[in-house]
Parts: structure tokens; sequence; C-alpha cells
């Protein structure tokens, strides 16, 4: 299901099973400016994804027919859209499982709905490249790593690494200053924003997710590395 304003910039699906949260988070959402969808359940929510293409997807991880941990592996699968997941479980275990499959930020229940609305607009402000629109001379080479900052495409080895908007804007950050060590504070500015509030320990999160897909650990770290007791640069290679 799907609701428009006229002057909407982007699209946020809210995947939520209390009908009555839902209508006033997509209410916000509206009053904000953007085109809402929503969905009830967990096989409902990847459907709607995969046919709205959404820019931003709200996740609620109590999900009925299938959780949210999982729908958002499957969504991860077709769609690199932001996701912000919400939870009445408290558990930091929860909160860092549900980063570690792709999700962007987190908000746990009851929230204000104001403050999800700021939480939007704060990832939809972080800048996302166009395939194809590099100019020559824009990638950067770390051994076998090739990171195009303009296009905002990654490879490694040749081939397409996916990565999340979240993974995909600290790399970016590190690469465009490759000599330059960034604090945790830093990057959360670059990437989040610096109106963001929040743990900036979720960027250790993401950098994990990163060094996985990028085929390295801390410890053998090649491309993201970490200098102790400061933060993060770009190895060598």
């Amino acid at each position: 299901m799907r609701s428009e304003s006229a002057r909407a910039a982007a699209t946020v699906l809210v995947v939520e099973d209390e009908v009555a949260l839902s209508d006033v988070v997509q209410a916000y959402l509206v009053k904000a400016g953007y085109a809402t969808g929503s969905a009830r359940s967990g096989p409902e929510a990847v459907e709607v994804a995969r046919a709205l293409s959404p820019d931003v997807i709200i996740l609620d991880l109590g999900l009925p027919g299938l959780d949210g941990l999982e729908v958002m592996r499957r969504i991860r699968a077709f769609s690199d859209c932001y996701v912000l997941i919400t939870t009445a479980r408290s558990e930091e275990v929860d909160r860092l499982v549900g980063l570690s499959v792709g999700a962007d930020d987190y908000l746990t229940k009851p929230f204000s709905v104001r403050e999800l609305v700021a939480r939007v607009q704060a990832v939809l402000r972080r800048p996302r490249g166009e395939p194809g629109t590099a100019p020559s001379g824009m990638v950067r080479a770390f051994g076998e790593l090739e990171i195009d900052t303009a296009a905002q495409e990654v490879r490694l080895a040749g081939q397409p690494v996916p990565l999340t908007p979240t993974e995909r804007g600290l790399l970016m950050t590190l690469a465009r200053r490759p000599g330059q060590v960034f604090s945790r504070h830093q990057l959360m500015e670059a990437v989040w924003g610096d109106t963001w509030i929040g743990d900036d320990h979720l960027v250790d999160v993401h950098i994990a997710n990163l060094r996985r897909k990028l085929d390295e650990t801390a410890g053998s770290a090649r491309y993201v590395t970490t200098v102790r007791g400061i933060g993060y640069r770009m190895g060598k290679g």
C-alpha cells in the first residue's frame, strides 16, 4: 500500500505490524514531504520493497510471518536502500545483529516519531553517487581494491563489492584522504552528518561488516586499518 505527497522527495517504506503506529509514522513522513508505503508482515515487506524500490525502509524486527532480520537479509539481496530498524528488544545484541546484517541505524521502542523522521532526513542527506557518472582519474587503487569515489563503485580483484550505503560512505570517506587517520567522531560527522546524536561505536560495527565484505579481519586488515586509540585509515592493500 502506498500514499504520496505532491512534494515528496523520497519514498519511505514503513514495515510495522501495529496499524496505529504505522499510520502515525506515515502521517509524520507525509507531512515532512515524503511518499510512503506500508507492509504489515515479513513476506509482504519483501514483496513491497521489491515493487516499490524505496529510498528508506523503517523495519520493525518483531514481524509476523518472517522475522525482521530475515526480511533485511532478503531485501539486501536486491536493494541497497537505507534501513532503519525499530525494535521493542532492548538487548544490545539485538541491535548489533540488526546492524551486522545491513541496517544503517536503529531506534528502540518506545521512540519519538519526530526523532524517527529526523533520522530518515539524516540518512537521506548522505551523498550517494550514480553509477557511470565518474570523470576520468577518480579511481583510487589500494592493491586489488579499486574505489571509484565519483561513481560510488567498489571492486575487489575486478569484481563488484555489494556494500550498504553506510559501508560505502565509510569507505569513500577513508579513500578520499588515504593518509589521514579518522576518529570515530570524524567518520560519524562525514557519513551520518554533524546533527546525528548517538553511539559512535556504531562505526565499529559497520567497519567490521565492511571488512568482512573486503575479505579481511581486524587482525589482518589490508584496506581498512585500525590506529589504536585514534580510529581508522585506509591501508595500502
